[in-house]
């Protein structure tokens, strides 16, 4: 599995409850453009529109090499391929608890095939923020002291 995409700033934002595997609609200079790294999910979010799953806000650059006159919206609303039972139940999810969608992360299967990590997942609040960034802090220096410890370093 290739990481093609990642939005970082969803684990800041974000506590995640459950994840998915979705298939991602695509056109063919968008593949390309994505197996080079140049997409951005920072803005990005999941909407359910008529029973059908769609990721929004998402960018994918144009590459300068395709032909000009096929140039694809950047920004345009790329369907989110999932069987319709677990569309319906995160759906539901969605409706009665006030959960969010997001896209983790686009990445590359065993087969080659471009997928999407969907999140269902409730925001933190700033003092929760702060308080992963405390803990965050607080782990790596618990972990360079360890590794410092061994080597005979003190700090």
């Amino acid at each position: 599995m290739k990481i093609l995409v990642n939005n970082k700033k969803a684990f800041h934002d974000y506590e995640i409850l459950q994840t998915y595997e979705a298939g991602v609609s695509l056109k063919g200079s968008e593949v390309k453009s994505l197996r080079l790294g140049r997409g951005n999910l920072k803005d990005s979010f999941v909407r359910i529109i008529k029973g059908e799953i769609f990721l929004l806000g998402a960018h994918i650059s144009f590459l300068q090499n395709t032909n000009s006159y096929f140039r694809p919206d950047e920004k345009a609303p790329r369907k989110l391929l999932m069987h319709r039972k677990e569309i319906d139940k995160i759906f539901g999810y969605v409706t009665k608890d006030g959960l969010t969608l997001i896209v983790l992360s686009l990445y590359l299967n065993k087969k080659n095939i471009i997928k999407a990590k969907v999140a269902l997942c409730k925001g933190k609040n700033l003092h929760d923020k702060r308080e992963a960034l405390k803990k965050k802090d607080a782990d790596r220096q618990t972990r360079a002291a360890i590794s410092n410890f061994g080597k005979g370093k003190i700090i």
